[in-house]
This record gives C-alpha cells, structure tokens and sequence, in this order.
C-alpha cells in the first residue's frame, strides 16, 4: 500500500508510491555519452583554458600565478545587478524592489570533461572555498540578505553550459519557502527541545537502511521521506546556523563525503543531471541557535507534474530504502 510521509525537519508530505515504484536500476540514463567521454578541451567553450576573454573579468581564481584551477566571475546574463541601491517600493498592490544582488559562476575545472564525480575530493574542497570566500564578502554588504551556493549538472537541471561549474547568487531579499522553513524549524525546537536535523542524523546513523556514507564531520543519507528518487542529505554532525563558518577540516570531510555521493551517483545512475545546494542561513540568522545547514542532492530522474505544481507533495516512485542501498552498493 502507499505511505504518506513526513519530513520530521520540513514537515513536508510526500507520497512514496509503493506499489508502482521501480526498481533503482530503472533510473539510469542510457541514450547519452558519459562526461568522461567527452572531450577534454573545446575550442567554442567560454569556459575552457585560453577563452577567458569571452567571461567578465574574474574576481576570484587559484592559484593566483600559473594555470589556473578554479575560476570565480560575474555571470554573462546575471538575474541581479551588483550595483544601485536596494530601494523598496509600496504603491498600493505594487511591491517591487531593485534587483541588486551577485551572480558569479565559479568554473570547477579546467578540464571539459571533468565533473565533481571525477574529481579528487582536494578539487572539490576548492569549489567549497571559493562559495565560502566570495560569501563572506558578501555578509558584508548591507543590500544582501541571503546567499544561495549551488550547481545544475545537465540540461534538465537547468545548467545552459556543458563545462562543469557552479553558481552563486546573493539576493536582497529572504525567500519566502526559506522563512517558511526557519520558522517552522523554530516552532518545532520550541516545542520538542531539539533540533529535527540531529535528530534525523543521529536516527539514519542507528538505523542504517537509508545510510549512504558517514565520516568524522558529516553524514550523507536518503531522508525517510524523500520527495524524489536518490534525493540526498548531506548533514554535518556538529549543530550549526551556516555553511561559512566551516573549518578547513571540515570543509575537507565535506569534499571527501561529496565526492563519494557524487561518484555513486555517477556510477549507478550513469551520469544523471542534478541538482545541489547548500542550503545555508539568512545573513542575519548566521549566528541563530535554531538553524541546522545542510547539502541537498537531486538527480533530476523523474519530473514534478500537475498534482505536484497544484499541492506542493511530491510523489515518490521509488523507495528510499532501496535508493539508498543502491547507492551504498
């Protein structure tokens, strides 16, 4: 029979669709070449060793004389402008707000037919730091309220550009799912006396079927209610608002753990488009008591639809169960 279920952090329902779930086999893409299968270096690609002109000047890039392993710089056709005044408008049912913010891309690789699957965990780490150097400096600039640290994988996850790379975008505003989330997370510590995110850890940690992988910092898992197949948290076991306050040590477990979900995923699913992000707290809830900040991973295997866009529940057509021990294998 079908299960309704609740995410114990979101309290979001999902309906895992038992009795038509495939099996996580199923899910592989197989009508396309792999990443390693492409060639290394292309002559059109902006993004590729000797075309740098063709980007906006880099603000960040490593290391800073010689090659250069990662590259940070303004997005070609940004969602926000990076200058002018966050001046807020009211006009009876008009409410509008100048769209200043960043949206920088962060190049992970040099290399065109690399993504964080193949990559060693010590690259991975240099895409970490990047999002977390370019996101302290923008704590410091009064227009901005929330950053969002993210990377689409594929054309169904919405990445326009085949190189691997990843994106920031720092907005003037906290979006409302974002404060729909804090504030349900505050009420259930208020009510419980703990926070939902340890709570989960520590129980897929002791239980074990929706495991993935686990090390000194951090624990990757399939939540019990997973609004999509091989959906993914990554959860650092020490409680703590924001993504920017992470050690060098830590940041070094989250590259090792990363990679493994990554190359995982990579191997069963046959290189999937996918989502991640780390979902971080607001700039002004970075030193909150409440928060708990954590990586989400989505292969983009099956698609929201009508009832989806109409409810906001998601039906899950695969175990999380079975996902997980798919992956673990």
């Amino acid at each position: 029979m079908p299960e309704l279920r609740q995410n114990l952090a979101t309290k979001e329902w999902v309906i895992i669709a038992t009795d038509r779930a495939q099996r996580p086999e199923a899910f592989a893409y197989s009508a396309r070449a792999l990443t390693h299968q492409r060639a290394p270096q292309l002559p059109q690609c902006p993004f590729c060793p000797g075309n740098e002109m063709e980007t906006p000047e880099d603000v960040l890039a490593w290391p800073a004389h010689g090659p250069w392993q990662v590259r940070v710089f303004p997005n070609s056709y940004p969602a926000l402008s990076r200058y002018g005044e966050r001046d807020h408008v009211l006009e009876g049912i008009h409410r509008k707000l100048n769209g200043v913010g960043y949206h920088e891309v962060i190049v992970e690789s040099p290399r065109h037919n690399m993504t964080p699957a193949l990559q060693p965990a010590e690259d991975i780490v240099l895409t970490l730091k990047a999002f977390q150097t370019r996101g302290r400096e923008m704590m410091d600039d009064s227009r901005i309220e929330q950053s969002f640290y993210f990377k689409n994988h594929g054309p169904s996850a919405g990445a326009s550009i085949e190189h691997t790379h990843a994106q920031l975008l720092a907005l003037p505003v906290v979006p409302y799912d974002v404060r729909r989330r804090i504030e349900e997370l505050r009420r259930t510590i208020d009510d419980d006396g703990l926070c939902p995110y340890c709570s989960m850890l520590k129980m897929e940690v002791e239980e074990g079927a929706r495991l993935i992988d686990a090390n000194e910092h951090f624990v990757a898992f399939i939540p019990y209610a997973a609004f999509s197949p091989f959906h993914t948290w990554v959860v650092p076991r020490r409680h703590g608002p924001t993504f920017l306050d992470q050690s060098i040590q830590e940041l070094r477990s989250l590259g090792e753990i990363m990679r493994s979900i990554f190359a995982r995923i990579y191997v069963g699913l046959k290189d999937p488009d996918y989502n991640y992000i780390i979902r971080s707290a607001p700039i002004r809830d970075s030193t909150s008591a409440y928060l708990h900040w954590y990586v989400s991973v989505v292969p983009r295997v099956t698609k929201a639809a009508g009832f989806e866009l109409g409810s906001g529940m998601y039906i899950n057509p695969a175990l999380p169960e079975e996902s997980a021990r798919f992956l673990r294998s």
